[in-house]
């Protein structure tokens, strides 16, 4: 449980086990006022230095006073050349800028707010790198603890303001050193200790005056930062075949959020059925099947050849046909899981947890050419008459952006919640070999700070990154499109599919309480949240490029530039006739397949 006061705080969830962590400072062992306690910059000093030697390359600062000490102890490190420093005025933005850093590099990254408000506008970010096992380190600085509590300006309680959704929170105060908080805030982050997934930690920083530099103090010769880049391609595993002794099953794979390459591998390995969502980053190889969710229900259990285990790897989250199989009494099912996960707490789901791939292939056993012929004769024909119905028209359509921004990413590809991760997942061919490294917020699948993610991800990995997300998503994190003078510019392409609304509503049961008219123009105002905003103007605002289409033509040449900077290709789509479009698809697909299947 979380500790107030000046010792460590864990928190964990109920039926994690809290490792042992060693205490920072208590009340006993700091110095009275006045008796040899360090000064504001020289804790900050300690502390960046702890900081930048435990890995974190990358802090994004909000400016703020009661933080002062720390960036300028950051400038100063800065400028030899040992630490990456980007400046966001919103600190909402700065969170989720630094959740894309450490998603994009693997390493913690650092976010540095001033006291008061600044602090609760991290709450988002840090929900999410919780939920999404991601090393993000909140720097909160604060009062000092004799002016708690007596109203003094931008002051509140911020000691385990997280609560639950922290690793580990310290209350560092004034005058004491940071050192021993620190090391224990990054070991909790990077997933050091037993039992513990990584994620987000809180360090809150209490700083008395003064706040500055002395007059003697001044920033040292500037160093030229080596800059380098973490290698974010897209991997391929290679697992030997399985053995001829295994038992043959009707299995299929299934590779949800940030299963890895080993989930195509093992279904490459097993001869079984690859159902695998986009930011698995095992949606590719000659296994994997596009529409697959169309797909399921011809494989249940009145079919000629119901699937009979279900092997997971990573996190499913896209659609309610995965969820139903995974719900299925008559249908086993395991989950590969060799280190701890932060998205499920143990004992809650049904899957049978398993830490290695030997017992894996146990469970699996392997399919027969027969199983996997006839998911993939299934799945070219769904395929191919999905690809009937999306092409039928030039007008641009959910399901034909995203088909043509999968089919175009390179270097890093980040798909924003609602309706673009799903069009990705049911219209995104899978390629023989993959062609961009895919993130996506699945932690909690918030709309909240993609386009601050995105550019964190694209500044992180120093590559293309392209960003598919819709216009209430955009428009969520416009200010994320800010940049001050003389921040790193990256080379992302924001591609903006603008239906005027949120159409990912009109897909579920609130479009059927639309079309019968009950409540007039309820759904409309209160889900679909219409509006007219000029996304042209917006972007010429913050000094980004922007260009329009409207047709599939349009999109692909447009997709066909270099990526060189910050864009903005916004798509004009209609979302009126989005539910007929799917309703078609559906038809169409469940068409070809069973036309397969008979002939089976």
């Amino acid at each position: 449980m979380g500790r107030r006061g000046w010792q460590t705080g864990l928190v964990t969830s109920p039926n994690e086990s809290v490792p042992d962590i060693p205490a920072a400072d208590t009340p006993e062992t700091v110095p009275e006022v006045g008796a040899g306690e360090l000064s504001a910059l020289a804790a900050a000093r300690a502390a960046v230095d702890v900081l930048l030697d435990g890995g974190v390359r990358h802090v994004v600062v909000s400016p703020g006073s009661r933080s002062a000490p720390m960036a300028y102890a950051l400038a100063e490190a800065s400028a030899a050349g040992r630490v990456d420093l980007l400046v966001r005025i919103d600190e909402r933005s700065a969170g989720f800028t630094a959740l894309g850093l450490a998603l994009s590099t693997g390493s913690p990254a650092a976010v540095l707010t001033t006291s008061g408000t600044a602090v609760g506008n991290l709450m988002p970010a840090v929900m999410e790198a919780n939920h999404a096992a991601v090393p993000l380190i909140v720097l909160s600085a604060d009062r000092p603890d004799e002016l708690r509590g007596t109203g003094a300006n931008q002051t509140t309680v911020q000691p385990d303001l997280f609560g639950e959704q922290v690793r580990f929170a310290a209350d560092v105060p004034a005058g004491t050193s940071p050192e021993r908080a620190v090391q224990t805030a990054i070991s909790a982050a990077t997933g050091a200790f037993p039992d513990l997934p990584p994620g987000p930690v809180q360090l809150n920083l209490a700083f008395r005056d003064p706040l500055v530099p002395s007059a003697g103090e001044g920033l040292p010769d500037v160093v030229e930062r080596q800059r380098y880049r973490v290698g974010t391609e897209p991997l391929v595993m290679n697992l030997p075949p399985a053995p001829e002794s295994l038992p043959g099953r009707r299995a299929v794979v299934l590779a949800g959020h940030d299963a890895g390459p080993v989930a195509e591998a093992f279904a490459r390995a097993h001869n079984l059925p690859l159902l695998a969502e986009p930011s698995s980053n095992a949606r590719f190889g000659p296994n994997a099947l596009g529409p697959y969710r169309l797909l399921l229900e011809h494989f249940g259990p009145g079919s000629a050849q119901p699937i009979e285990r279900v092997v997971l790897f990573g996190r499913p989250t896209l659609s309610r046909p995965v969820a139903a199989l995974l719900a299925r009494a008559d249908v086993e099912s395991a989950l590969y899981q060799p280190v701890p996960v932060a998205w499920y707490e143990p004992g809650r789901r049904t899957e049978l947890p398993l830490e290695n791939l030997a017992d894996l292939a146990d469970f699996a056993g392997r399919g027969t050419s027969d199983w996997l012929d006839t998911w993939l004769l299934a799945g070219s024909a769904a395929q191919h008459a999905l690809d009937q119905v999306v092409s039928a028209g030039a007008a641009a359509t959910g399901p034909s952006v995203a088909s043509l921004v999968w089919k175009h990413a390179r270097g890093q590809l980040l798909l924003g919640s609602s309706n673009g991760i799903r069009d990705v997942d049911l219209a995104g061919l899978p390629a023989p070999d993959p062609a961009a490294t895919v993130y996506a917020n699945r932690g909690l699948a918030g709309i909240d700070g993609t386009i601050s993610t995105a550019t964190g991800i694209a500044v992180g990995g120093r590559q293309e990154t392209t960003v598919l997300l819709g216009d209430v998503t955009f428009l969520h994190d416009a200010g994320g499109l800010l940049l001050g003078a003389g921040e790193e510019q990256p080379d992302l392409r924001i591609v903006v599919l603008n239906d005027s609304g949120g159409a990912i509503f009109g897909l579920l049961e609130h479009g059927g309480v639309e079309e019968s008219g009950r409540y007039g123009d309820a759904v409309e105002r209160l889900f679909g949240t219409p509006h007219s905003v000029d996304i042209a103007a917006l972007a010429a605002a913050y000094g980004v490029g922007h260009s329009l289409v409207s047709t599939t033509a349009g999109l692909a040449e447009a997709l066909s530039r270099p990526v060189q900077g910050r864009s903005i290709v916004e798509v004009h789509t209609d979302r009126t006739q989005l539910r007929q479009l799917h309703a078609g698809i559906k038809d169409a697909v469940s068409a070809a397949v069973e036309g397969v299947l008979a002939g089976q």
